[in-house]
């Protein structure tokens, strides 16, 4: 016991020091886009051809589709001019889809709750996480927050194994046609008021599946979506952030 004990004073304090402190991220992270339309030039379409899932639009000015966005970063490299770039902005979530539409002018994040629901779950929010034919990236990026360096139950946060316990869903993956019912039914049976959270590219849009026959094009065409995280997958942070700034 003594050398137990022993062994955790000299490990100190692991937890990550945020929301006190901004966090360290990896060099190579990508975060919020930045728009700069002034930059692009008129008919240019090389952005627009280099994304792989369709989250350009630039027929009527530049826009940049979070909901959709992979962050592979193809866009900025394909662009000759500097109109598109990723930065380091981990905050990402917002809580109407059409906040995750970028044009180059700010946009808000995600909001908190109204003052009943913040009452009700604000201090303490039990979430059943449901895998709707991910591809596990997301999955393992949401487990990531249940351990020492996150400790997403530090702020109330916790997930729980049956619906019946649950104040809503974290929904990762495109909605399979396989998970559709059993999306529904687990939904069903988390009493009300009750919340949904879709987390990723595939669980807002389809991501990388939109479109296929077999897919539901995320969660929202099945049930209604009161915060998105966008992202592929997104960073712990990133899931992290959207969740407190939510509950406040």
């Amino acid at each position: 016991m003594i050398e137990i004990l022993r062994a955790r004073i000299l490990q100190r304090h692991r937890t990550i020091a945020w929301p006190r402190q901004e966090p360290i991220l990896p060099d190579r992270f990508r975060g919020r886009p930045v728009l700069d339309p002034a930059k692009c030039a008129a008919g240019c379409r090389r952005c627009r051809e280099a994304c792989p899932v369709g989250a350009i639009e630039t027929e009527s000015g530049l826009r940049l589709d979070m909901g959709r966005c992979l962050f592979c970063a193809a866009c900025a490299e394909a662009c000759p001019f500097g109109a598109i770039r990723f930065s380091t902005d981990y905050r990402l979530s917002a809580c109407r889809r059409e906040d995750l539409v970028l044009d180059g002018k700010m946009k808000s994040c995600a909001r908190t709750l109204d003052e009943q629901m913040r009452r009700l779950f604000g201090r303490s929010l039990k979430l059943r996480q449901v895998s709707a034919g991910g591809c596990n990236a997301c999955e393992a990026d949401v487990n990531v927050l249940t351990t020492v360096v996150f400790d997403l139950g530090r702020f109330g946060i916790q997930f729980v194994a049956s619906p019946r316990h649950a104040d809503g869903l974290l929904v990762t993956g495109p909605v399979s046609k396989n998970m559709e019912e059993a999306l529904v039914k687990t939904y069903e049976a988390v009493p009300a008021p009750k919340l949904v959270i879709a987390v990723g590219a595939c669980a807002i849009s389809g991501g990388a599946y939109r479109g296929h026959p077999k897919t539901c094009n995320g969660v929202s065409s099945v049930l209604p979506v009161d915060l998105f995280v966008p992202g592929c997958p997104p960073h712990p942070m990133s899931i992290l952030e959207g969740l407190v700034q939510w509950l406040k």
